[in-house]
């Protein structure tokens, strides 16, 4: 797990998790309200850097400050502002990979892996990112853009 400051008193704790064998039980909790802590999940193969995450988490902080959350909740308000679309994408059932989260069972493994995890082509198609904007610019700069300036649009 590696903790990250977000301003001056908020940080962001991260970990990633690889084959991860309770992802449907720890949705279905998630879900109905049941996780004993409030955390966030994340697909780890749509997410190719830390740093969009911190860009989301920055952008949930201020929404939170201002009383303007979107979700009912600073973690979903993360993963709502991670997520491509107006809708909250976390790990699905069958996910192997989840960034964030408490775990029974599961690998957890150093964040530098992420990269390495990444599935490209799902990225690509889930932010609807096309081979003229990688042409200048980083998978994850192209991400962090579309989180920035998603409440403009």
């Amino acid at each position: 797990m590696k903790v990250f400051q977000i301003d001056g008193n908020n940080t962001l704790s991260l970990a990633l998790f690889a084959e991860v064998a309770n992802s449907k039980e720890l949705l279905d909790s998630m879900q109905a309200g049941n996780l004993e802590l409030e955390v966030s999940f994340m697909n780890a193969s749509l997410i190719p850097d830390v740093f969009p995450i911190l860009a989301a988490a920055h952008k949930a902080f201020v929404s939170k400050s201002r009383d303007s959350l979107t979700t009912r909740t600073l973690h979903s308000e993360l993963v709502y502002n991670i997520s491509g679309s107006k809708h909250l994408h976390v790990c699905p059932r069958s996910s192997l990979q989840c960034l964030a989260g408490r775990y029974e069972s599961g690998r957890n493994v150093d964040l530098e892996e992420l990269e390495s995890r990444a599935n490209q082509a799902q990225i690509l198609k889930h932010y609807k990112i096309s081979a003229m904007e990688l042409g200048i610019s980083s998978l994850a700069d192209a991400i962090t853009c579309r989180i920035a300036s998603r409440d403009a649009l």
